[in-house]
This record gives structure tokens, C-alpha cells and sequence, in this order.
């Protein structure tokens, strides 16, 4: 009896042992299984969130790539609008309208040519110096005119803005502002900003008022006022300290632009004698021994030197120029 008492214990006792240790098998891959789960979920969380972030990086990497074309098509738009034949009229400051620049151009050509038929005994010396005069002299007067008129338009434009920053501070709209600017700066500043006031109070909007003005006087310092004027009519915010910053960076340019100036004056100066000095001399040699010239202009030979002497002179200028012409 007690022989079977004791094998049913032995039984027994090994029966649980086998089932303790089932059971704990079972759940050990039961916690195994549920922490894969959890560490793929974590993955899979990751990945979606990695894959969002750079979806949103690539978004707006595109916006910035769409916003930049976008400025450089308006920034082509706006150049094509003021190279012009009518807005470079405009920019000098002149009241011609093109048909008379073209009757102008024209007369003065022919009168040249007439002139060097008569003077110069070459049959294709007086058209060459006709067109040259009839396409040439009057555009590069009109240049000449619009360069000096923008650049004294710039010299007093940061004195402008000042003038509607003390007006805002002082509690008047922008618009008396801007009457103050056409009644008591110099010229050509005050003469746009009455426009610009005659052309908002005919009811254009400010922004288009500033888009016919930035074609008359296509200038960086409008471009930035003009932008700001439209960053604050769409956002709000405090327009004197925003105005006050664009005058403190135009007059940095400025500072920038004759600190510029002084370091290039002596390469200008260089450039100017190196250019100067053959035609001088050519001219000095003309008045003192003519005869030693003239087979420069009666011979053929001398003729094809002269040519080529240009030629050569003219890529010197162009390269000398690009050299010192210095963009900011």
C-alpha cells in the first residue's frame, strides 16, 4: 500500500513539474511574440515618422524651389519692363514719346553722314558714321541721363524713408508722409513720389502705384521699400521699425558703394590713361606731322591697320570694363 501511495506521489509531483515547465514554455514565447510585436510596432512607428518627416522636409524644399522661381520670373518680367526703349525714356527723365526719339535719331544720323561725305573722302565713311550716329550717340545719351537720374535718386532715397519714419512715430498716415517727401526733397526724388501720390489718390492701390514707379526708377532700394509697404498691408506689424531697418541697411549699402568706389578709383583711373593713350597719340602725331598719318587713311594697307586696330582696342575697353565694373 505504501508502494502505490508512493508512485502516485512520484507521479503526481513529475506530472506538475512537466506541466510548470509546459506552462512557462508557453508563456516565455507568449512574452517573446508580444515583445516582437511591440519592438515591430515601435519599427513600423519609426519608419511612418521618418517617411513624414522627410515627405514635410521634401515639401518644402519643393515650396522654396516653387517661391524662388517664382521670383526670378518676376525679377525677368520686371527687367524686360524697364530696358525698354519707353521706360529707358523715362528713367532720364525725358518727355519724349518714341516716334519723336526715332525722328531725332534720324536726323542727327544723316546730318553726320552728310558731314563725313563731305570731310572724308571715302564712299563708305559717311553711312558707317550715320548709323553709328543714328543708332549709337542718341541711345547711349538717353543711358547717360537715366544712370545720373537714378544714381541722385538713390543718394536721397534713404532720407526719404527717414522722412516717413518720423512722420508714423509722430501719429500722420503714410500717405501725408509721402506728400511731405514730394514737397521738400530734391529732384528727381520729390517729382516720383508726387506721382506716386497723384497715382494713389486716383485710386490705385499702393503696390501698383509702386510696380509704375519701379519702372520709371528701377532701383534695389525701391524694390526692398516697395516690399516691405506690401509684407505690412498683408501681415500688419510696426511699419516705423521696419522702415527704420530698411534705412539703416540702404545707408550701409551706400557706405558699402564708396568704400568701394575709393578701393577701385585707382584700377578706373588706370583703365581711362591705358584707353586714352592711342587715340591721343594718334591725334598728337595727326597735328604735329600730318604727312607721317596719312597713309594710315589713304592706303589700304594703313586702312586694314586701322581696322584691326580698333578691333583691338574696343575688346581691350570691354574687357578693362568688365574688370572694374563692380555689381552690388
Amino acid at each position: 500500500m505504501m508502494t502505490i501511495l508512493i508512485a502516485v506521489l512520484g507521479f503526481v509531483t513529475i506530472a506538475g513539474l512537466g506541466l510548470a515547465f509546459a506552462g512557462s514554455g508557453n508563456s516565455n514565447a507568449k512574452t517573446v511574440k508580444r515583445a516582437q510585436a511591440i519592438v515591430s510596432g515601435n519599427q513600423a512607428g519609426e519608419k511612418r515618422g521618418a517617411k513624414t518627416a522627410r515627405s514635410a522636409v521634401n515639401n518644402q524644399e519643393l515650396r522654396r524651389k516653387q517661391i524662388l522661381k517664382n521670383l526670378k520670373d518676376e525679377e525677368k518680367q520686371q527687367k524686360a519692363k524697364t530696358v525698354t526703349l519707353t521706360a529707358r525714356l523715362q528713367q532720364a527723365g525725358l518727355t519724349l514719346t518714341v516716334r519723336n526719339f526715332w525722328i531725332i535719331s534720324s536726323a542727327l544720323g544723316l546730318i553726320v553722314a552728310a558731314i563725313g561725305l563731305l570731310f572724308i573722302h571715302k564712299p563708305w565713311v559717311g553711312p558707317v558714321l550715320g548709323v553709328v550716329a543714328a543708332v549709337g550717340l542718341p541711345r547711349w545719351i538717353i543711358n547717360f541721363l537715366a544712370k545720373r537720374r537714378t544714381k541722385k535718386f538713390t543718394e536721397a532715397f534713404s532720407d526719404a524713408i527717414d522722412i516717413i519714419v518720423r512722420g508714423i512715430k509722430s501719429g500722420l498716415p503714410v500717405h501725408d508722409c509721402l506728400k511731405i517727401i514730394g514737397r521738400e526733397s530734391p529732384e528727381p526724388l520729390a517729382g516720383e513720389f508726387r506721382r506716386l501720390v497723384e497715382s494713389v489718390g486716383m485710386g490705385a492701390p499702393m503696390d501698383q502705384a509702386l510696380e509704375k514707379m519701379f519702372e520709371r526708377m528701377p532701383t534695389s532700394e525701391l524694390r526692398f521699400f516697395s516690399i516691405v509697404l506690401a509684407i505690412q498691408a498683408k501681415t500688419g506689424g510696426n511699419l516705423a521699425e521696419a522702415l527704420n531697418n530698411l534705412s539703416v541697411v540702404l545707408r550701409s549699402r551706400k557706405l558699402m558703394r564708396e568704400k568701394i568706389k575709393a578701393l577701385s578709383s585707382e584700377a578706373i583711373a588706370s583703365s581711362f590713361i591705358i584707353g586714352s593713350l592711342p587715340p591721343g597719340v594718334v591725334t598728337l602725331i595727326s597735328v604735329t606731322s600730318p604727312k607721317y598719318m596719312v597713309p594710315m587713311f589713304t592706303d589700304p594697307r594703313g586702312n586694314m591697320m586701322l581696322m584691326g586696330a580698333v578691333f583691338w582696342m574696343s575688346c581691350g575697353i570691354f574687357v578693362m570694363r568688365k574688370m572694374i565694373n563692380f555689381k552690388f
